[in-house]
């Protein structure tokens, strides 16, 4: 045999023997990788418990002192910016931790967990998910997911952003609640689940658990509990884009706020509400809605909200060529915006004004808007330009 460089050969075939290294290059590469969470070595920590015993009381307090330690250290670490050695410490502490009890392992999880997500390290946050999907199937395989284990397991699979596993869980504690009729706790779960659906995105789960919180007959509501399922539905239907489920519950809010006299939140509440009659074609209560709307914000001086109601109003009475409507709308609106200084919207609605005198061909009342609105622009330094190009587009 005789060795040519980095080949061999052997007869008449030549082997490169650099090739072998890159082969197992390649294998280590494609091995799994031991979670770091696995791992068996004994730890110098430990106590021995051959015979399957449990720690002594000392033990235990003398372990749970040592893991204190560990993770200050590797906070400690983690805060000078060596994250990869703070994560091994911490890896340490929680493979030890299981030894303290399954609901402090998951609770450490969940603490090591948050860290990792804050932190972008979706490699760490993957591996304690595992270990948590581990302890929920082993202790499910063993029917030992007790009452207080789901609930840490919720909260674990929440704070880490793991939503499919989370609701998972509550579905799991909501079930149980309805098996035994156990209408308080039906009621959590589903207050939980409505609110994880509903920060996840998850807006038709998400109005499903309000829905039936609402229809919770055997549990009489609080008044504040019914408003706040009120208001979430509204806003989750308002995001979905569904204004025919929405209308029905946004009146119902509307009575309420206006018996609380909460009038600023109907004030805006009546804007959706005309908002949506207006998306699914009915004007005539649109129109309702933004009038009450602007009698309400006008009364309590919230003119942000008194101008959104005019301007939708006279936008709605455009749309339906109900011209002489919306500029008498325009013109109560310019009334509104002297009165609060908003001269930017100001501006504006004088350009929209002049647009409608255009349709009309009532030139010399859109040159006088276009001139009133060029006055604004001039004094705000904003879009001369467009209002001189608009004057010179007046026929003479």
């Amino acid at each position: 045999m005789l060795k040519l460089g980095m080949a061999v050969v052997v007869g008449s075939l030549t082997i490169n023997m650099s090739w072998f290294g890159d082969l197992n290059l390649a294998l280590a590469q494609t091995q799994p990788q031991v979670s770091p969470l696995e791992i068996t070595t004994p730890d110098p920590l430990l106590p021995d418990l051959s015979g399957d015993r449990s720690l002594s009381a000392v033990e235990r307090l003398r372990l749970e002192q040592e893991l204190a330690k560990l993770n200050a250290e590797a906070t400690a670490l983690f805060n000078s910016g060596k994250q990869d050695e703070a994560f091994t410490i911490w890896y340490r502490e929680l493979r030890l931790r299981r030894f303290l009890g399954i609901i402090e392992e998951v609770n450490s999880l969940a603490r090591v967990g948050v860290v990792a997500w804050n932190n972008t390290r979706k490699r760490d946050v993957q591996i304690i998910t595992q270990r948590l999907e581990t302890i929920q199937q082993e202790a499910a395989a063993e029917n030992q997911l007790t009452p207080e284990l789901l609930t840490a397991l919720g909260v674990a699979y929440e704070q880490i952003r793991v939503p499919k596993q989370a609701l998972s869980v509550y579905e799991i504690i909501l079930q149980r609640a309805r098996e035994v009729q156990d209408r308080r706790a039906i009621a959590t779960a589903l207050q939980t689940i409505g609110k994880l659906n509903l920060t996840w995105f998850n807006y038709s789960q998400a109005a499903q658990a309000y829905e039936e919180l609402l229809n919770l007959t055997e549990l009489p509501l609080l008044p504040l509990e019914q408003l706040n399922y009120l208001e979430q539905l509204a806003f989750i239907y308002q995001q979905a884009k569904e204004p025919e489920k929405a209308i029905p519950i946004q009146e119902q809010l509307a009575e309420i706020y206006q018996g609380n006299q909460q009038l600023v939140k109907l004030a805006e509440l009546k804007i959706s509400l005309a908002n949506n009659y207006r998306t699914i074609n009915q004007p005539e209560q649109a129109s309702k809605n933004y009038r009450e709307a602007f009698d309400l914000a006008w009364a309590l001086q919230q003119f942000a909200y008194a101008r959104n109601a005019l301007n939708q109003l006279a936008q709605l009475y455009a749309a339906y060529d109900e011209t002489d409507y919306a500029i008498a709308v325009y013109q109560e609106l310019i009334k509104v915006e002297q009165q609060s200084y908003d001269f930017y919207n100001l501006m504006n609605t004088y350009d929209q004004l002049a647009q409608i005198y255009f349709q009309q061909k009532n030139y010399t009342q859109a040159l006088a808007m276009l001139q009133e609105g060029l006055k604004i622009a001039e004094m705000l330094g904003y879009q001369e330009a467009y209002f001189q190009t608009q004057i010179e587009r007046v026929p003479e």
